[in-house]
């Protein structure tokens, strides 16, 4: 019986491949080999479609279980035969037990099946190190968050997004003013003129984002942008061993309100920012019509470090192309209050000293 999860091996030495994202290729950390892409997705072409059949007709003999266990899928691991757990939305991930890259083709297939993907260029070792950076002269952070241990634990993942394509035909009233002062005899004058001024046009917007996965916060993600869409690549399994993917699991439907939004703030900054030259402007009337033109999916690149520290989430990103990087970062009390009688003791001597050297005159 085929296998669902597909391991991309070294055809030198069968040890696994992973992608690197400095030289943007799959390499073996064995003997050092390293091939380009669209190598090895032409050698485990047969392979992954054997692991999509055996996917489909797992979900086709099992309905019952699939209905039991609607949040977990269990997949068997190639290279030890370990049974991988993961949830309905895991596409790629590496085993507990050997520690090798898997990847779940069924997961990405048919209606599921991205058009795109950015390659990480950012490496986990950059991300750890931006990661350090990040933490530095933060005195009031707490050990925990700056042990290795802890950095290490940071994980790339490729987020799904959906880009859309947006028409966009607008048509604003403004009410403006423009003042002029001169004097006569002793008087100041003030003379205000009234406009009635409109624009309209059209503005057209293309692949803007928003993330597919219900898993990520969307003002994270908002936050990690933007990414350069010129280096996208047509999508292919053969990028995702060495770091997790998901599935998404937000319809495009239930994400074209956000894109909408903030197409339509974003036209309505470009149009009232045409009206130049007056004293003052406000919008009197408007119409913004919105298109949908074109939709795609794509993988996106992120380093994430999830914690939990006293009962508080704590999340970090960074954007595994640019770098950019959001994150809250938790405060330690108890490095507080040391810090701050710390600091008070010395003071508060020297104002006792001064006290009894000058209090009696």
């Amino acid at each position: 019986m085929p296998t669902q999860v597909t391991n991309y091996q070294c055809p030198a030495c069968t040890a696994p491949l992973k992608f690197v994202a400095s030289s943007g290729k799959l390499e073996c950390e064995y003997c050092g080999s390293s091939y380009d892409v669209a190598e090895i997705e032409a050698l485990y072409a047969e392979k992954e479609e054997k692991a999509v059949e055996a996917f489909q007709n797992e979900q086709q003999a099992n309905p019952a279980q699939e209905a039991a266990q609607a949040d977990l899928r269990v997949y068997t691991c190639p290279s030890c035969s370990a049974q991988l757990v993961c949830d309905q939305t895991t596409a790629a991930t590496s085993c507990p037990y050997c520690g090798n890259p898997s990847v779940v083709p069924g997961q990405l297939t048919g209606v599921f099946e991205p058009n795109y993907v950015i390659p990480f260029q950012l490496d986990k070792q950059e991300a750890e190190n931006a990661l350090r950076r990040h933490y530095k002269n933060k005195i009031l952070l707490p050990k925990e968050f700056r042990s290795d241990s802890h950095i290490q634990e940071i994980r790339g993942v490729y987020v799904p997004f959906w880009l859309m394509d947006m028409h966009a035909d607008v048509d604003q009233t403004f009410h403006a003013t423009r003042s002029s002062v001169h004097r006569r005899g002793d008087y100041e004058i003030i003379t205000t003129r009234h406009y009635n001024v409109r624009r309209a046009g059209t503005l057209e917007f293309e692949r803007v984002p928003a993330d597919a996965s219900s898993k990520m916060p969307d003002d994270y993600m908002d936050s990690l942008e933007p990414f350069n869409y010129s280096e996208m690549k047509p999508f292919s399994t053969a990028y995702l061993p060495g770091f997790l993917a998901d599935k998404y699991d937000i319809s495009a439907e239930d994400c074209t309100g956000r894109i909408e939004t903030r197409c339509r703030n974003s036209a309505r900054e470009f149009i009232r920012g045409t009206v130049t030259g007056y004293d003052s402007c406000t919008l009197t009337d408007e119409k913004i019509n919105l298109e949908r033109t074109k939709m795609r999916q794509a993988l996106l690149p992120v380093w994430l470090l999830s914690t939990r520290w006293k009962g508080n989430n704590y999340l970090f990103a960074m954007n595994g192309q640019t770098g950019k990087m959001v994150g809250d970062l938790p405060i330690s009390w108890k490095r507080f209050w040391a810090i701050f009688f710390a600091t008070m003791a010395p003071l508060s001597a020297l104002a006792l000293v001064f006290c009894m050297l000058y209090g009696g005159r």
